[in-house]
């Protein structure tokens, strides 16, 4: 029999997502949350503003309410934003339906206030799921690249038979995973990454070149290992890729959302201005606000995201920015 699966979100990678699972075979629901997004994706099978080009296999089944949705999942996997997850997930709670077998989050970010790792919230906040079912897939795949086939690794972190289950679920030609027992590592690589992405896109619209993207992709890991290594993460996940590899790829392609940002700011926009023209949610703008209060919170020193944070939220002009990071105390080259 096919795998069960409903995917929670329909936007650029739930549809990846749904096409890639249900081309390996399973059985796929979509759930949309927005009535008019979901009547767009029914009557149009494609959504021209988030993946343009990329028709909605006609197996898959759109819907708009949760409950279907839920009753049919053996796998669900979440593709909503981080700020989102909790309030789907007490909404889920609220069901009679047997929990999934599998829940595979698909989400990059921390969420604000709480300071919580996507896994988290969904433990916390899904009662009655097996804490062990819940693992994060993460790395180097954009939405845009993986709905046309072109060659993707990426990895999944948590329980070992859970991880493997979710390897024979997404793998095929161009779709490889590999599997990692360190769900924190995994998770932080991934949301701390797009931070680094938004300096990145300042520098690239400051008109900055090769020399300084190279400088903020190294150094900017060195900040996700001092942050991540102290909230428990194994370096070597770190240097794999859900950490640099999502963070090269994440500095350097025209498909980031949070490079974006980076970039319009950099040409003199507002973060408000940015953001209102956006149809899809650069992750890194909250999680900038949760990492640094991390940060601060274990005493790390992370300049690069002290940064972002400042150009982001107290209109600190980014050609300051980069003067302030420029002229720090000089010092050895460490990487933790």
């Amino acid at each position: 029999m096919s795998d069960r699966v409903t995917i929670l979100g329909a936007g650029s990678w739930g549809i990846a997502n749904a096409n890639l699972l249900t081309e390996n075979g399973a059985a796929v629901t979509m759930w949309e949350f927005d009535p008019g997004e979901l009547a767009l994706l029914q009557k149009k099978r494609e959504h021209p503003g988030k993946l343009p080009g990329i028709h909605i296999d006609d197996a898959i089944d759109l819907t708009g309410n949760l409950g279907e949705a839920l009753s049919r999942a053996e796998i669900v996997i979440c593709a909503i934003p981080t700020q989102k997850v909790a309030g789907v997930c007490r909404q889920l709670a609220a069901f009679d339906s047997d929990r999934p077998q599998l829940m595979v989050n698909l989400a990059k970010g921390i969420e604000e206030n709480s300071l919580r790792r996507v896994s988290e919230i969904i433990i916390q906040e899904w009662q009655g799921i097996d804490p062990a079912a819940v693992i994060s897939l993460s790395g180097p795949s954009h939405a845009e690249e993986v709905a046309r086939h072109l060659p993707t690794s990426v990895v999944v972190a948590g329980e070992e038979k859970k991880c493997a289950r979710a390897q024979e679920l997404y793998s095929n030609a161009t779709f490889r995973v590999y599997r990692s027992p360190d769900l924190v590592g995994v998770e932080l690589g991934g949301a701390l990454k797009n931070i680094i992405a938004i300096g990145a896109g300042i520098a690239h619209g400051l008109g900055f070149g090769d020399n300084t993207q190279g400088a903020l992709i190294t150094r900017g890991l060195v900040e996700i290992n001092r942050l991540a290594i102290t909230l428990g993460a194994d370096p070597e996940t770190l240097a794999g890729l859900s950490g640099m590899g999502d963070l090269i790829t994440t500095c350097i392609s025209e498909h980031s959302r949070n490079q974006y940002v980076g970039f319009n700011i950099g040409r003199g926009k507002t973060l408000d201005e940015v953001l209102a023209g956006m149809v899809m949610v650069a992750e890194g703008v909250t999680t900038c606000r949760s990492a640094r209060a991390l940060a601060h919170k274990h005493n790390i020193e992370m300049p690069i995201t002290e940064a972002v944070y400042a150009v982001l939220f107290e209109n600190l002009a980014p050609r300051e920015a980069v003067t302030n990071l420029m002229t720090r105390p000089l010092k050895a080259e460490v990487w933790q």
